[in-house]
């Protein structure tokens, strides 16, 4: 197949960040929001050099020549990611400077630059700098033999100096050997806010950057010269290591050795402002960089400093409208579902519902005289954790608790490796990951002494076991006692924490073993179940679509006449619209308040439909070297709950953009005879309308009868 068959992964996931950055060119939605639109498109670009870039260019070095299934080379290929990238990066900093800024000032927070600081204003930053900013602050020369250590996304200030003729600077510090002009360079402190709120005599309120003061101030690092030029910078380096899988007990040293490496590897990308081109080019040549490499703003280069205004007091008009998270209304909020959970399963759909029973359910686990076991996986689990918590207190209390905590998590490792050693030294039981395999599976399995038996409950879901991105993700995961899940699950676990072989599972699936297989079959099922009368339909959401085989088994099922609605938030290397290949498959992609985050894929199956929950995206990484799990929705309301929610996606055209067969993504029409549809809008109103049956009190009439 060649490149008209797949989009470049690469360039297919800039799109995504352009449609991130779409949002936050809206004038329609509140300021704030679209500040963090583009500080998330900052925060992405930061990880996508790392890591894919990194990879081209090491991969440009071992076989320049070589070509990807979508027909580039690694040379092309960075070059069509440095065009792309830059556009997008340029509209970011256009955003910013001609509206963002502007409508900022206009609800009355001003950014005010030194050059325009009042007399009031000098002296207050003068004290602010040399009282709480200087002391943090430490110049490193740079013409000595070895270039100074420029750690990984760290902003730095740098400084073009000059020596003051007849004064000698002390120990002849910062004068390079030719007794010329020298660059030096300063860390930004990073334990400080970053936003300096100025005094003034306006009702606005007025503020600069940490960043302009040390800019500003910063001569006084270096007396005896003259400052030149200076320069805002940071460097993001290769972040692409793979740890020694063969470490053995060593597994911990040998991945805080990965992350130290991280600090200083091999410069990417030169993200800085435009203030002096001799700094540009003298970094550009220390760092091996060229002007591919470099992106350029007149202000700031990450925006998401400016969020800290939204912690300031009536900040709620520049917000989205709150949207409360709802307690499920199948779940006793007073008591544990042990005996809930016996009669149906739980669906739990967050943020729209809150994650407390999630964490209510282990709580509740850990204080049980009855229970006996806890299971699960750990892949991201956030700061201070009250999941953490409560195994903690389970192993305390006797139970016995296993954790596989996945420690090759992608910049998640420092954290997953302190909660390792702290559940360890808790009394749990911690399995540091699988050699070769990451453990993406997302399952809790809990064992409880009923009646002189044992049963089995457990909870699967499409998204980590992260209370704070809960709120902010869009996943689903089910409770469930049914003992067809409950046996897989402990098979599951055998499986990864001990020495059993592979064992055929009657619901779950498992990565790399036949998730994937199984999802080409009910592809291929359904290109056998289809008929112009009758034409297969399959609608599959999930947050990347890379996997070439499924792609292909997907054209094969659009050839056949089935109907294939896709819902990619990201990269998809899938190509629509292709007569003879793909005509009969459509892909919408959604970007709205909350993070589209879940896996649900549905199959018509001839009228017996199915529809699965997973982990797994449809991606080479998930189905092929992760330890992953996809389970069957088997209770018939969660059935058609999940499948009224994939219809209201389908139907969405607010937030919604369109894949054409050209590669460009163009903002949805409102589909005739739908009326216009915000699906995160429609799904939220759903459940808001739940709680408030389920709150409204019962009204009991009170009878008046004849004595």
């Amino acid at each position: 197949m060649n490149k008209n068959t797949f989009f470049n992964r690469e360039l297919s996931w800039i799109e995504f960040n352009a449609r991130v950055l779409y949002q936050a060119c809206r004038t329609d939605l509140p300021l704030l929001e679209r500040i963090q639109f583009l500080s998330i498109v900052t925060s992405n670009f930061n990880e996508f050099f790392q890591v894919r870039v990194a990879s081209i260019k090491r991969m440009q070095k071992i076989d320049s020549r070589k070509k990807d299934i979508s027909g580039y080379t690694p040379t092309t290929l960075l070059k069509q990611i440095s065009v792309r990238a830059h556009e997008v990066v340029n509209q970011k900093n256009k955003c910013l400077q001609e509206e963002l800024f502007p409508l900022l000032e206009k609800e009355g927070y001003v950014y005010v630059k030194p050059e325009n600081f009042t007399p009031e204003q000098q002296n207050f930053c003068q004290r602010e700098f040399n009282s709480n900013i200087l002391p943090l602050l430490t110049p490193l020369r740079t013409d000595t033999d070895v270039f100074p250590r420029i750690s990984n996304l760290q902003y730095h200030a740098a400084f073009l100096l000059k020596p003051i003729q007849d004064i000698k600077p002390m120990n002849n510090e910062f004068i390079t050997r030719e007794g010329k002009q020298a660059i030096a360079f300063v860390q930004i402190p990073t334990g400080i806010s970053r936003i300096v709120w100025l005094p003034g005599h306006t009702k606005a309120k007025q503020f600069t950057l940490v960043d302009n003061l040390i800019l500003q101030y910063g001569t006084q690092l270096f007396p005896g010269f003259e400052v030149k030029q200076s320069m805002l910078f940071n460097v993001i380096r290769d972040a692409d290591f793979a740890v020694d899988e063969d470490a053995g007990p060593n597994f911990i040293e040998a991945m805080e050795e990965v992350l130290v490496q991280r600090q200083s590897s091999f410069a990417v990308r030169l993200n800085c402002n435009n203030s002096s081109a001799e700094i540009k080019k003298f970094l550009m040549k220390n760092l091996g960089l060229n002007s591919d490499d470099v992106y350029e703003c007149d202000e700031l280069i990450d925006p998401g400093c400016l969020l800290e205004i939204g912690k300031l007091e009536d900040t709620s008009r520049l917000k989205f409208e709150s949207w409360e998270h709802f307690y499920p209304k199948s779940l006793p909020e007073d008591k544990p579902y042990w005996d809930t959970l016996k009669q149906h399963d739980v669906l739990l759909h967050v943020p729209y519902e809150s994650y407390n029973p999630v964490v209510k359910f282990i709580s509740d686990a850990a204080d049980d005289p009855d229970v006996i076991s806890i299971k699960m996986t750990l892949y991201r689990t956030g700061n201070d954790s009250p999941i953490i918590s409560a195994l903690k207190k389970a192993a305390q209390n006797g139970k016995q608790v296993t954790v596989l905590v996945e420690l090759k998590a992608r910049f998640d490792e420092e954290r997953n490796i302190g909660w390792a050693n702290e559940l360890e030294n808790a009394g749990v039981i911690v399995i540091q990951g699988i050699v070769n395999l990451k453990v993406h599976a997302k399952i809790l399995m809990i064992i409880r002494k009923e009646d002189k038996a044992i049963r089995r409950y457990v909870h699967l879901a499409t998204g980590n076991y992260n209370p704070k991105t809960a709120k902010l993700y869009s996943d689903m995961s089910i409770f469930t006692a049914n003992p067809l899940i409950a046996n897989d699950a402990t098979m599951f676990f055998n499986i990864v924490t001990g020495y059993s072989a592979l064992q055929s599972m009657k619901a779950l699936s498992m990565a790399p073993v036949n998730i994937k297989s199984n999802i080409i079959s009910m592809i291929q099922r359904e290109i056998r179940m289809s008929s112009k009368a009758n034409p297969g339909l399959i609608i599959a959401k999930m947050n990347s679509l890379t996997h070439e085989e499924v792609i292909a088994a997907l054209y094969d099922a659009s050839r056949a006449g089935v109907k294939v609605i896709l819902n990619v938030r990201g990269i998809c290397m899938l190509v629509p619209g292709v007569k003879g290949m793909s005509e009969n498959i459509q892909v919408i992609s959604i970007v709205d308040r909350y993070l589209e985050h879940e896996r649900i894929f549905y199959f018509k199956n001839g009228g017996q439909s199915e529809i699965y929950l997973s982990s797994a995206d449809w991606m080479n990484r998930n189905l092929d070297r992760r330890i992953e799990l996809m389970f069957p929705i088997l209770d018939p309301a969660i059935f058609n709950e999940i499948k009224e929610c994939l219809d209201t996606y389908v139907k969405s055209d607010m937030n919604t953009h369109q894949l054409r067969s050209d590669g460009t993504w163009l903002p949805r029409k409102p589909i005739t005879g739908h009326g216009i549809c915000r699906a995160q809008e429609v799904i939220y109103k759903k459940y808001k309308k739940i709680a408030e049956k389920k709150a409204t009190p019962k009204i009991q009439f009170q009878v008046r009868r004849k004595g």
